[in-house]
């Protein structure tokens, strides 16, 4: 493999661990977000950070063998752009939930966040089965995370 080969895994890499980041120095799992209310099928705390690590390097898989399967600039644009979204609304995710302790505004921009996932498999699976393959763990998580979200709201409303 070429030197110039690695430059799209480095800048994807470092792109997903910018995302983990930012979104990890947002999560605040202080006394507010101890005192709500969570369902029964909450995970243990531990499973949290060992699932996004997962899911965020499967991401910069996917999003370098979409990048390098499309055909033209504008496609690969198009891979860049769909995964830079993600990125923001993911971390726009936890600046709602834990920042503004807003989990009713929250779970609605997890469905944006959700609407996101499935677009980068339906738009990546075109480009490389592999790379969709690859998202589907996430949008798994996102919708048990959406689950979560939505019972928390449930059980604590309201919220502000």
């Amino acid at each position: 493999m070429s030197r110039a080969a690695f430059v799209p895994i480095g800048i994807a890499s470092l792109a997903a661990f910018a995302t983990a980041m930012v979104g990890g120095t947002i999560t605040d799992l202080g006394p507010w977000y101890d005192s709500l209310i969570k369902p029964d099928f909450t995970p243990p705390r531990p499973v949290f950070p060992i699932a996004w690590t997962t899911i965020f390097a499967l991401c910069a898989i996917a999003g370098v063998a979409a990048w390098r399967a499309a055909k033209d600039s504008r496609t690969s644009d198009t891979v860049i752009g769909l995964f830079a979204l993600n990125g923001f609304l993911n971390i726009l995710w936890s600046l709602l939930f834990f920042r503004m302790q807003r989990p009713d505004w929250a779970f609605w921009e997890l469905c944006l966040l959700w609407l996101s996932i499935a677009v980068l498999i339906a738009y990546c699976g075109r480009l490389s089965r592999f790379s969709a393959v690859l998202l589907l763990p996430y949008i798994v998580w996102v919708t048990v995370a959406g689950a979560l979200n939505w019972e928390i709201v449930r059980l604590n409303a309201p919220f502000g």
